[in-house]
């Protein structure tokens, strides 16, 4: 079984999916978080993070380790996972992530994980594993998204939004649900109500 929760930046779906996973008792895996080790790890050794060819030689080391109740990224023996969410790494995200020699690399590291799973990203149900026979779709207004994220960092809203909107417009072409994805507007749910309502959609 593959559960993939896809949806726009700051939409819930790391807190969703570590819900459902738990709820399952499978573990859940997140693409973002590779591609934020990558840009992490593009940024401290001053690399041209629009250029795959300086990016890839930095990634032998990093594993993603998949857990129900959060994953870790690490380099080697190294745990990257605590500074993957700054507001340097969400700037440089978007234009990583954006590599198709990137993304091949996230994939083929998604793909050798053992299902069970609920895989949680911007094109699970799309592209990393378009045959799930499971697929959701998270979205909320910039507004909501940033009101969410001020509670999580010590930022100002207007600052947030305007960055998630910019965000929204470069995800573009990766943050597009699958046709076959049930898309869920988490903005009047609370955390539970949406976990609840992709529980019973499986159930």
């Amino acid at each position: 079984m593959i559960v993939t929760i896809d949806g726009v930046a700051a939409s819930g779906k790391s807190s969703v999916s570590s819900g459902v996973a738990q709820a399952l008792g499978v573990p859940y895996v997140s693409s973002g978080l590779l591609y934020r080790a990558v840009t992490l790890l593009g940024l401290g050794a001053g690399a041209n993070l629009a250029d795959p060819a300086a990016l890839l030689p930095l990634l032998s080391g990093v594993r993603l380790e998949p857990l129900a109740s959060g994953n870790r990224v690490w380099n080697a023996d190294h745990d990257l996972t605590a500074d993957l969410h700054s507001t340097r790494v969400d700037t440089g995200v978007s234009v990583v992530a954006a590599l198709p020699e990137i993304r091949e690399w996230v994939d083929a590291q998604l793909r050798a994980l053992p299902a069970p799973l609920v895989a949680e990203g911007r094109d699970m149900g799309t592209n990393v594993f378009p045959h799930a026979p499971h697929k959701f779709y998270l979205t909320a207004s910039p507004h909501v998204r940033a009101e969410r994220r001020a509670r999580e960092r010590p930022e100002d809203i207007p600052a947030i939004e305007a960055a998630l909107t910019e965000r929204d417009r470069l995800d573009t072409t990766q943050s597009a649900p699958a046709p076959d994805a049930r898309v869920i507007d988490t903005g009047p749910l609370t955390l539970k109500g949406v976990i609840d309502t992709i529980l019973n959609d499986l159930r």
